[in-house]
């Protein structure tokens, strides 16, 4: 009777067989882990560095020409991300910097059409709808029925390679405005 009691409370302790099991981690490959934090401390940076454009946007009540582009963009790359993690699994550190950047570009998002004018609020509500909705549920359709296992796997995680190039590339969509008007006042930095 002891002993089975004991064997009952060695389940519940960590060990060298179930210290792997138990973590919320997979530690596994601990260069890859440690490169995976590294990883998502930089993307924590890089989703919160418009906060200083919201700021300003938020205490002045008004967008002041920046655009909603790398925004709708870098919504659009964290669901992705977020529907890749899906497919595979130890990818806790992929799908809590990815829900953190969807929610965060959503709160952006949602400054932006609260203090836009006209024309840009449509514009932004016609890209969200195009590529968030339209391009999401399109990719999520065709991979889900038209492609298997690992390769839809492999598939998605090149359209999310792509778009997150696309969200690196987004903010140079300032550039025009940057060089029309000859001023660095619309740089997001």
């Amino acid at each position: 009777k002891t002993l089975a009691k004991l064997s009952a409370i060695s389940l519940l302790l960590p060990s060298p067989n179930n210290l792997y099991t138990m973590s919320l981690f997979n530690t596994e490959n601990t260069w890859a882990f440690v490169f995976g934090l590294l990883g998502n401390l930089i993307s924590f940076a890089v989703f919160l560095s418009p906060v200083p454009t919201f700021y300003r946007i938020w205490k002045k009540k008004t967008t002041e020409g920046f655009q909603s582009i790398p925004y709708v963009v870098a919504l659009f790359s964290a669901t992705l991300w977020l529907y890749y993690a899906t497919q595979k699994k130890d990818v806790f550190l992929l799908v809590t910097i990815n829900a953190f950047g969807c929610f965060i570009e959503t709160i952006y998002i949602s400054m932006f059409l609260a203090y836009a004018p006209k024309p840009a609020r449509m514009l932004t509500v016609k890209m969200l709808l195009l590529m968030n909705f339209g391009g999401f549920c399109a990719i999520l359709l065709l991979c889900q029925f038209l492609v298997k296992g690992a390769t839809r796997a492999k598939i998605i995680g090149g359209i999310c390679v792509g778009f997150s190039v696309c969200v690196f590339a987004a903010p140079l969509s300032i550039i025009r405005t940057v060089i029309k008007t000859r001023s660095v006042e619309y740089m997001p930095f």
